[in-house]
């Protein structure tokens, strides 16, 4: 089928913004019964063109066209109207709502002018079977985590019966079974002729995936062609211009072993009558399958949910901090997995973003050094490479320079113990280099990293030991030597491995 003409295409288009190009005669065509990836680094575009081919944004030069016709003004209604869904990284869903009505947002059956809950039950329903949901339908979209929230919003596509399906970092915040659950979805969809656009940063599951590829970088189209014979690192290759260097940074032991936080008997959410200990110089990783608890460990220790312990220390202090502003004092920082809802103030600055942690430190009455404070945030910029104008709102970064701002607000606090919660989720390659370097350079200065990471290759090659988590309680502690992706998710599955066997 990938041979038929395409449902969707973009030919020749360019856009501006702010006199700046961001796409330069870019062209793609999304076929029926075939799955296509658009890569690129963070910036490349990818966004952009997503935008343009569902109607959120006029193209300023060329055309969209829909089965072979030129469209003279795409919008989101026409693209509705056409079987175009889009699944955006970032989720569109409204907390207060149920499942059942996020589902249906925009498109409620209705009947005598009302809506017909009886008919929206019976399709949301058959939706959220297709993408593996099986919460009552009936409960708020804001009780759920990260990752159902995303099969929320994947439903919330297959609801509308798309002929194109746009999906954007769809696996970004899925558990390994989610991601399977996906993965046979649009294997089906497939099948049955829907065109699919996959855009990823985890390139195995591309190529797994994907049969053509569309590459971009800094807005111009490096390739378009099938994928078949390309490995990982030619698609790097493809979006960075140049061989990749290796992804991660060179390990060393750690430099002091001195306790940062210690916790015994520790309950929170999930957990349950934990003891563990955080040394300071190392990456220490916590892996498992999603929702096991791991989140209520890093939002405990942080003073973010209440805890019971039977002993705590904190960087010499007894006890753990019963707030995040105490927390903060205490030299702990958390970076939260949703940067745009719990990381960031995307509608302020940068440089407000990157200042608001010092404002927290100062008392209402003391006066402001506005030269002081454009300096430091100029420092945050440059150390971790975020360019441009600091006074663009954060909205305008794309995903891996937005990470990088939700990361560097906290250093002029410095902290010691550095709570992250997937850190690299939606993240380029190159992005991901970074982040890996700057936080084996924070344990290399004596400071303590807690890494909650979703990519279990992360969790082996960047940690110094990893605890792996199963139904609130510590199920393994794996040291450097014995780390493996094997070990990690025999450990997270309950299962044992060849070498635990023999």
């Amino acid at each position: 089928m990938a041979t038929a003409a395409p449902y969707l295409a973009a030919r020749g288009v360019s856009k501006w913004f702010f006199g700046n190009p961001v796409l330069r005669d870019v062209s793609i065509e999304l076929h029926p019964g075939r799955v296509h990836a658009l890569l690129g680094e963070n910036g490349a575009g990818k966004s952009t063109l997503i935008n343009l081919l569902s109607g959120a944004l006029p193209a300023d030069r060329g055309t969209i066209e829909i089965d072979g016709t030129p469209i003279p003004r795409m919008t989101p209604a026409t693209a509705q109207q056409a079987g175009i869904a889009v699944v955006q990284q970032e989720l569109s869903l409204t907390g207060s709502l149920s499942i059942a009505e996020n589902i249906g947002l925009g498109s409620y059956p209705r009947q005598f002018g009302m809506i017909d809950y009886a008919a929206l039950a019976d399709r949301a329903e058959a939706a959220a079977n297709l993408a593996g949901l099986h919460e009552p339908l009936s409960i708020p979209v804001g009780t759920l985590p990260l990752g159902r929230r995303q099969m929320v919003e994947i439903a919330k596509a297959l609801y509308r019966k798309p002929r194109v399906l746009i999906l954007d970092e769809p696996t970004s915040s899925l558990s390994a079974s989610e991601a399977r659950i996906l993965t046979e979805l649009l294997q089906r969809l497939k099948r049955e002729g829907v065109a699919i656009l996959f855009i990823s940063h985890r390139l195995p599951e591309v190529i797994a995936l994907c049969q053509h590829v569309t590459v971009l970088k800094d807005g111009v189209c490096m390739a378009d062609r099938p994928i078949e014979g390309t490995d990982a690192a030619g698609l790097v290759r493809l979006m960075v211009g140049r061989d990749p260097g290796d992804l991660f940074p060179h390990w060393t032991p750690a430099p002091s072993l001195a306790t940062a936080i210690a916790v015994k008997g520790f309950s929170s959410g999930l957990m349950r009558d934990v003891d563990l200990e955080i040394r300071r110089g190392e990456v220490l990783g916590i892996g498992g399958l999603a929702g096991q608890g791991q989140e209520d460990l890093l939002l405990a220790l942080y003073g973010a949910a209440p805890a019971e312990t039977s002993a705590a220390e904190v960087n010499g202090v007894a006890g753990l901090p019963r707030s995040v502003s105490r927390a903060n004092a205490m030299g702990i920082a958390y970076v939260p997995a949703d940067r745009k809802r719990e990381g960031l103030h995307i509608s302020h600055s940068i440089i407000t973003n990157l200042l608001l942690p010092g404002f927290a430190r100062k008392s209402a009455l003391e006066l402001r050094n506005r030269s002081e404070e454009g300096q430091v945030a100029k420092d945050l910029a440059s150390h971790f490479a975020i360019k441009g104008d600091l006074d663009r709102p954060a909205q305008a970064l794309s995903g891996g320079n937005q990470q990088k701002v939700a990361l560097a607000k906290w250093m002029s606090n410095q902290p010691q113990v550095l709570l992250l919660n997937d850190p690299t989720r939606g993240v380029d390659v190159e992005t991901k280099r970074e982040i890996y370097i700057m936080l084996r350079q924070f344990a290399i200065e004596g400071k303590a990293v807690v890494l909650l990471s979703s990519d279990t290759p992360e969790l082996v090659h960047l940690c110094d030991r990893v605890v792996v988590i199963r139904e609130g309680r510590i199920v393994s502690l794996l040291e450097r030597a014995e780390l493996s992706e094997q070990a990690i998710v025999a450990a997270a599955v309950g299962a044992e491995t060849p070498e635990a066997a023999a």
